[in-house]
């Protein structure tokens, strides 16, 4: 992939300059390499001796080390200064501690036992969280790397949980001796005359604008910033811009440069030309939100033919287009490390009710995968709250409803209200979501199905065997339609909502309705379904999704809706012939294949969309729902290769 091809890139890496620049040309970009620090050692003598005392003594609790070259130093000064190098026996009583494999190799190297491994992103955060898992911090000594802003940061946490941190200097970063590399390249960024330029580390940042400051081309710089797309290796490096008023644009979900250089090849080209679009716009791209950005006009085409002819909506129609389209259920989740930063802050709940945080994990799931349709966030049962029922998320546990619906009364109790009033919030995502999305980019509304969300009411939440909603359902056959009926008319009017506020497309979840047969589903559930999609606005595309539905797939396909969703129990091949060819079909990779090597992940895709055999109306994507701890990366490759693979 040469998504770079004809970019110029400035590199700010010094140490591994020479690698990241082949990376970089590889992915077709013409790169000036500007090597911004140099490291310049720090560790004084005295302090030496006296944290080998304190280790001899065992007056230290904890080191952690935070950087490879760091720990090496570190631990090679302290075997020096030891009587007899017994470094091992005097960290017998020291639990140590590093952030991420530089740290670790270079322990591993030195033969030194390693207490705890800090996972990625290796965060000021994740680190504390990883301390705090040793017992009680209260009263401990701890003896820091002092890394720039992570060191300091690290022991101020420290500090307030009771701790004595201690943080040891062992090198500072200083502008390279030679300048004129650098100095040359800041001139370039302040006339505008880069593309993008990639930090990948904190200090980097500073020497950088200290420079900028220098040549008396600060001003400049930070205009040019505006139109230049800004790569971060890093949580901490990103935190850097973002204090130093420049942002980040781009950021791995893995802070490691080759996962940096890829995801630049990647979406570089669109990410640079929104920057720009925004800021003609009048909009500040350093400072602004996600959801704030916006694209550029396309002067040939209006917005709406540019939707109309995307590979998604062609799709749905089952005309031909240049590519298999693909989105995936679940696409905005903990899988990602951004998501589950938000996550830490904010509940499920409070995440769904605020449009803009909605909007802007939707959003970051089309940037970081490059999808060909967004869905919106929110949840299936968000449409029960209002209804008086008292829903709740529980971290750990899943929804429950803390008054279910188990007969005829518990179905009058039900408040009625208009989907588009009492979930505005969703409607507001919705027109936050359009507004910034790119405009060739569908997005995708959706709802629950009325029998799974009628299954989440009776039963009070999850279920494995559904005994309440059968029982309910098979006992009292009136008050079941009645609970339909309810559901029924609340469903097709959340629908049409989000069509109204600027979704192209919606889809009808029934995730549970595998646990039924094909004449309790004829009975029961077909009825009501095919009254919510016939009621949804003509026109629109309706994809019509349930798990575990391999011989419910006619049937549902009877019920209606445009696009039949496949689940990864069947063969594409198969399930297509059942609901016939003359509908489009959605899926329908395994989600856990995901987390196989990029070799199977390749070969299950390849043998979906020999399946499909190039015919129109195939959209790809997983069985259900992406899963936590899948790999970002596999995510990607999917993608990739489903918009790279070509029938014959």
């Amino acid at each position: 992939m040469q998504n770079l091809r004809d970019m110029i890139v400035v590199s700010f890496e010094s140490r591994r300059a020479g690698e990241l620049a082949v990376q970089l040309e590889r992915a077709g970009a013409m790169v000036v390499s500007a090597p911004a620090l140099r490291e310049v050692p720090a560790l004084r003598p005295e302090t030496v001796a006296g944290l080998a005392a304190d280790l001899a003594a065992g007056r230290v609790d904890m080191i952690v080390l935070l950087t490879g070259s760091g720990a090496q130093t570190l631990m090679a000064a302290l075997a020096d200064a030891l009587p007899g190098g017994d470094l091992r026996n005097a960290l017998a009583r020291t639990k140590l501690i590093v952030r991420g494999d530089k740290p670790r190799a270079a322990l591993e190297a030195l033969g030194l036992p390693i207490a705890q491994v800090s996972p990625e992103p290796h965060t000021c955060g994740a680190l504390l969280t990883e301390l705090e898992a040793q017992g009680s911090l209260a009263g401990r000594r701890v003896v820091v790397q002092d890394c720039g802003n992570s060191g300091r940061q690290l022991a101020e946490a420290l500090r307030d949980r009771g701790a004595e941190p201690v943080l040891v200097r062992v090198y500072d970063w200083a502008p390279p001796e030679d300048r004129g590399t650098l100095e040359c390249a800041v001139r370039t960024l302040a006339a505008g005359s880069a593309d993008v330029m990639v930090f990948t580390s904190a200090p980097q940042v500073g020497n950088v604008l200290a420079v900028a400051g220098e040549l008396g081309l600060e001003g400049d710089f930070r205009r040019a910033a505006r139109r230049t797309l800004i790569a971060s290796v890093g949580p901490a490096c990103s935190a850097a811009l973002r204090e130093a008023g420049l942002g980040a644009d781009l950021e791995p979900d893995r802070p490691r440069m080759d996962d940096l250089v890829r995801e630049l090849a990647r979406c570089a080209p669109q990410l640079l030309a929104r920057k720009r679009a925004s800021d003609e716009a009048g909009i500040d791209p350093t400072r602004a939100r996600r959801v704030d950005l916006v694209w550029p006009v396309d002067r040939q085409r209006t917005a709406a033919d540019r939707l109309h002819d995307s590979a998604f909506m062609r799709a749905c129609r089952r005309e031909p287009a240049d590519y298999t389209p693909i989105w995936l259920m679940r696409q905005a989740g903990r899988y990602q490390r951004a998501y589950r930063e938000i996550r830490e802050k904010l509940s499920f709940l409070e995440m769904c009710k605020r449009p803009d945080v909605a909007a802007e994990v939707t959003l970051l799931a089309v940037d970081q995968l490059g999808v060909d349709a967004a869905i919106i966030f929110a949840d299936i049962l968000l449409i029960l709250e209002p209804m008086g029922v008292g829903l709740a998320f529980n971290r750990g546990e899943g929804p429950a409803i803390a008054r279910p619906v188990r007969g005829p009364a518990d179905i009058d109790r039900l408040i009625r209200t208009d989907p588009a009033e009492s979930l505005g919030f969703v409607m507001e995502a919705v027109r936050l979501t359009r507004r910034a999305l790119r405009p060739d980019i569908p997005l995708i509304g959706f709802a629950g199905a009325p029998f799974t969300v009628a299954s989440y009411l009776i039963e009070g939440g999850a279920s494995r065997n559904f005994i309440e909603t059968k029982s309910f359902m098979y006992r009292d056959p009136g008050a079941w339609a009645a609970l339909m009926d309810v559901l029924v008319e609340a469903h097709a009017r959340y629908l049409n909502a989000q069509i109204e506020a600027g979704a192209q497309a919606v889809q009808l979840f029934d995730s549970w309705v595998g646990c039924l047969n094909e004449a309790d589903y004829r009975k029961f559930v077909l009825p009501h379904s095919r009254a919510v999609i016939e009621a949804v606005r003509p026109g629109v595309p309706v994809l019509h999704f349930g798990a575990n539905t391999a011989v419910l797939l006619g049937a549902m396909r009877e019920a209606g809706g445009q696009v039949i969703g496949v689940d990864w129990r069947i063969g594409l091949a198969e399930a297509w012939s059942r609901v016939g060819h003359d509908v489009a079909v959605q899926g329908n990779l395994d989600p856990v294949a995901l987390f196989a090597t990029p070799l199977e992940i390749r070969r299950q895709a390849r043998m979906i969309l020999e399946q499909a055999a190039g015919r129109p109306g195939h959209i790809f994507n997983v069985g259900h729902g992406i899963l936590p701890g899948t790999p970002v990366e596999h995510v990607q490759l999917l993608v990739d290769f489903v918009h790279e693979y070509r029938n014959g």
